[in-house]
């Protein structure tokens, strides 16, 4: 049986597609969520930010899973794990805090994690699909570095952290869709 964390080993296009795949779908209703309830960061709010970053731990561990099963490297996924289980704790105490502290967290996380993708996307470019990986892990990066600044101006906001995650999300979507194309040619 061939599903997301099969017991048999999978290709590892076909895993990534898969796991692509469904994380644009959360990306585009969680950046949905995000952006009806970003104007407070009431309790609601507060769990969206946490959920995210520990939907990216759940993800990097089935990619995790595949890459073993494939004998693929995974130093990458492991940093990735652990930047994401950070930033879940972080953003928890974040919120707390307000607005810019969230901001200051997310910022930190989506630099390092996008340098992380950037790299990840990199390695495995042989497998296809990977450029827009590649071109999300340097978006990140500057993404994160713009959450990082506007988290010192009065009009901090938690939108652009709406707009941040689809846009992340159709990367993924773009991922997937070349992976499914370069499987078939």
């Amino acid at each position: 049986m061939d599903t997301l964390v099969g017991t048999a080993p999978t290709s590892v296009p076909t895993a990534l597609r898969k796991l692509y795949f469904l994380r644009f779908g959360f990306a585009a209703v969680w950046a949905a969520l995000l952006f009806a309830t970003a104007d407070t960061l009431g309790a609601l709010t507060a769990t969206l930010l946490v959920i995210y970053p520990l939907f990216d731990v759940a993800c990097a561990v089935i990619d995790l899973r595949s890459a073993r099963a494939n004998a693929r490297p995974a130093r990458g996924l492991y940093v990735n794990i652990a930047l994401s289980t950070l930033t879940g704790i972080g953003l928890a105490v974040a919120a707390t805090s307000g607005i810019p502290a969230v901001l200051r967290v997310w910022g930190a996380w989506a630099i390092t994690a996008g340098v992380v993708q950037l790299l990840v996307g990199a390695a495995r470019r042989h497998l296809g699909g990977q450029w827009a990986m590649i071109a999300s892990g340097a978006i990140s990066t500057l993404a994160g570095a713009s959450f990082y600044a506007q988290a010192g101006t009065d009009d901090a906001s938690l939108t652009g952290l709406a707009g941040y995650a689809f846009l992340g999300g159709v990367f993924f979507l773009v991922s997937a869709l070349r992976l499914g194309r370069t499987r078939e040619v």
